[in-house]
């Protein structure tokens, strides 16, 4: 598929919703399954910005927890309902694009201690495997790139449902989470407290609430 280089249009034709996803067995012996009414969501889509959240929470001075998205970014994703290993995802954030609702926070957070920003104004997830854990939840596995470094990481996603809204537009939903060590990608700023904890922790929980549409290239019927 090209990524970002052909214009799409949303299709428009109702779907009937799918069907809860098959259990696997009692006992733990067989390996989860896709669920066959899911077929039909096999395709391309893009989040929808409006109604989605790509987020991060981070413990702060050891008592609270800072919560903050990135607000602009671009997206490929490739659904495949017959087979999940055969699904794609790439998203690409603007790290400048931080927000806190701390205008001096998202300033730190943007600037040479953390994200850098200027020198890096990308961030971006690329998968490179997909497997069914169980029914409704899928692990994908990928690469995150942040400043200058490349790691790997797995992302949990939960399929959520799949409808058709009243404007005839195809929605699927999907809640993802992974937790990273941001020392490993070089976001090593840090101060101590004088109790001996840091300002902020180490361990980042990256928070995927998708929204997505479902996309056709232009002029297909």
């Amino acid at each position: 598929m090209n990524l970002f280089s052909r214009p799409h249009t949303a299709r428009r034709t109702p779907t009937a919703p799918p069907r809860s996803a098959q259990a696997s067995s009692p006992h733990g012996s067989a390996p989860a399954l896709p669920d066959p009414a899911l077929a039909a969501l096999t395709g391309e889509w893009i989040i929808d910005p409006a109604h989605s959240r790509i987020g991060f929470s981070v413990r702060h001075a050891m008592v609270t927890t800072v919560r903050g998205a990135f607000t602009e970014y671009k997206s490929r994703l490739y659904f495949d309902g017959r087979d999940p290993s055969r699904s794609q995802a790439e998203i690409i954030l603007s790290t400048g694009s931080v927000d806190t609702g701390v205008e001096q926070r998202d300033a730190h957070l943007t600037g040479r201690d953390f994200l850098d920003s200027a020198t890096y104004p990308r961030m971006r997830f690329q998968s490179t495997a997909v497997r069914l854990k169980s029914p409704d939840v899928y692990v994908m596995t990928g690469d995150l790139a942040i400043k200058d470094r490349t790691r790997p990481v797995d992302l949990e996603l939960t399929y959520i449902g799949h409808v058709t809204d009243p404007f005839g537009y195809q929605r699927v939903g999907f809640d993802g989470t992974t937790t990273i060590n941001r020392m490993d990608w070089g976001l090593s700023y840090n101060s101590r407290l004088a109790e001996g904890g840091a300002m902020v922790s180490e361990t980042v929980r990256l928070q995927f609430d998708i929204a997505a549409i479902r996309m056709v290239p232009e002029g297909a019927v």
